[in-house]
């Protein structure tokens, strides 16, 4: 059977307090047994030690004995004493035969009892005689006694004993009711303990619960649910972090749903031109005189195809870290009007003016193939959108240890809406453009995660109707990391 943490949490509790409450009483009533029985003590001990003076100070024992007013006198004191006291009290002779008890108490010994030597001993010792006990069998019970040597003033030598005593059942009355009170007290603890861990657990286990079912849901691919966040203690963050993680899950797979979609839909529409272009040269309704021309289409295509297969895979290996960066320090005009050149074709075809050519060395700490590419795809998608008879213009500016690089071109320009997504996967403004008209949507997707992978940034800008410029940053030289290495490696 499958325990739940609140179960456990509330038994552990449960455990723990009812060890913890018995461990308490326990100590609380040996603490108070000890207190008992040192009150007992003293007491007992204060009153013997009075009536052994009061023996001393009026007569010897034996004449106090044989004298019936003295004698009665002396009862009447331990009476009084005794009452005091609480305690039942007798005397001794020497030898420790019982010779005299307080008035009504005689029915506690009787007879003329003896008390054992060793008793005798110990009560003529400087500490006194104290045991809980029946007194060698004197007593029917249990007691607390007391007992001290009464001394003869001449000699110092005992003649007598005296004794006081009180039963111990009054302890066990008292111990019981505190035990009663205790265990009353310690039930009512117990009681609203465990209905605030009740309470405590199911407000802790709560958002655990939660975060379980959203995981459940997860599973079977809602991807949309999202839990509660109450306070900001560590459930809380948890729940935030699983709030984050459910979000990037969602992000990922709305990613490759659209991934699936947008491929799908790039590879369709080349397809099915190359599919129509060949199907209507074996049926005929291309004219053999004109094969020549749709072949070339049919080429076209297919390098559009490769072009995009190639990018896919490109990608693939840059998010997956699979490419190494071999970057140093170059000047950065060397890519840009490499592109240019290897553009000038279709700038002339188009006769677009090329404005700030006018390089200046420019050092950047970067991989050259990389920025190439960069460079090359910005160019290549500013070529596509510039008017025939519009501009396309270069600007390189040093700034804080970094180069920024800004390509500008003339033309319709982007929207302000669409501008946060330019840099998307397979993002197009116009959604039914296919590959044919205005390329696959990867080449500045491309850009952005080449540019990161430099340790610079990326971002476009954009005046609708005049203007669109793509700007990236490139850093002027080495983190201080790489050139420690690569001084390290140059004094080997």
């Amino acid at each position: 059977m499958r325990k739940s943490i609140s179960s456990m949490y509330f038994t552990t509790t449960a455990v723990l307090l009812i060890a913890s409450a018995a461990v308490m009483g326990l100590i609380q009533m040996y603490l108070v047994m000890e207190y008992f029985e040192d009150d007992k003590h003293r007491a007992l001990d204060d009153a013997v030690r009075i009536a052994a003076v009061q023996v001393q100070e009026d007569s010897p024992l034996r004449r106090m004995l044989e004298d019936e007013q003295l004698r009665s006198d002396m009862q009447e004191q331990m009476k009084l004493i005794s009452r005091t006291s609480s305690a039942s009290m007798f005397m001794t002779d020497a030898e420790g035969t019982v010779v005299m008890q307080a008035p009504g108490e005689e029915e506690r010994l009787e007879g003329a009892p003896r008390v054992d030597g060793e008793v005798l001993r110990q009560a003529a010792s400087e500490e006194g005689f104290f045991e809980t006990g029946n007194m060698g069998g004197l007593y029917d019970g249990k007691y607390y006694t007391a007992g001290r040597a009464i001394e003869n003033q001449d000699t110092g030598e005992p003649m007598g004993y005296v004794f006081a005593s009180a039963s111990a059942a009054s302890m066990n009355v008292f111990v019981g009711d505190m035990f009663s009170s205790f265990v009353l007290s310690a039930g009512l603890m117990l009681l609203v303990s465990s209905l605030l861990a009740i309470f405590f657990t199911n407000r802790l286990t709560t958002p655990l619960r939660r975060i379980s079912e959203a995981a459940r849901k997860f599973g079977s691919g809602d991807f949309s649910v999202r839990v509660p966040v109450d306070g900001d203690d560590e459930m809380a963050q948890l729940a935030v972090t699983f709030n984050n993680m459910a979000r990037n899950l969602e992000t990922i797979d709305s990613s490759r749903a659209s991934f699936m979609g947008n491929i799908a839909h790039e590879l369709r529409t080349p397809m099915t031109s190359i599919k129509g272009f060949i199907d209507g040269m074996l049926d005929g309704t291309i004219p053999p005189e004109m094969r020549q021309h749709y072949l070339g289409l049919v080429s076209q295509e297919v390098g559009r195809l490769t072009r995009l297969i190639q990018n896919m895979l490109d990608i693939s290996k840059l998010e997956a870290g699979e490419y190494r960066v071999n970057a140093q320090s170059y000047d950065i005009w060397e890519s840009i009007t490499g592109v240019v050149f290897s553009a000038e074709q279709r700038i002339e075809n188009s006769h677009i003016d090329i404005q700030g050519m006018a390089p200046v060395r420019t050092l950047v700490y970067a991989d050259q193939d990389l920025v190439y590419q960069v460079v090359y795809n910005i160019v290549d998608n500013a070529l596509k959108f510039t008017p025939e008879g519009g501009y396309l213009r270069f600007s390189v500016k040093k700034s804080g240890g970094y180069v920024t690089v800004s390509v500008r071109n003339s033309g319709q320009g982007i929207s302000r809406d669409a501008l946060p997504f330019v840099f998307d996967r397979f993002y197009k403004e116009d959604k039914s453009r296919g590959l044919n008209t205005r390329g696959s949507g990867l080449g500045l997707h491309i850009c952005k995660v080449l540019v990161s992978l430099s340790g610079g940034k990326i971002w476009a800008e954009s005046e609708e109707g005049q203007w669109c410029q793509f700007s990236f940053t490139l850093p002027c030289e080495a983190p201080p990391a790489e050139r420690r290495k690569n001084l390290g490696g140059a004094k080997k």
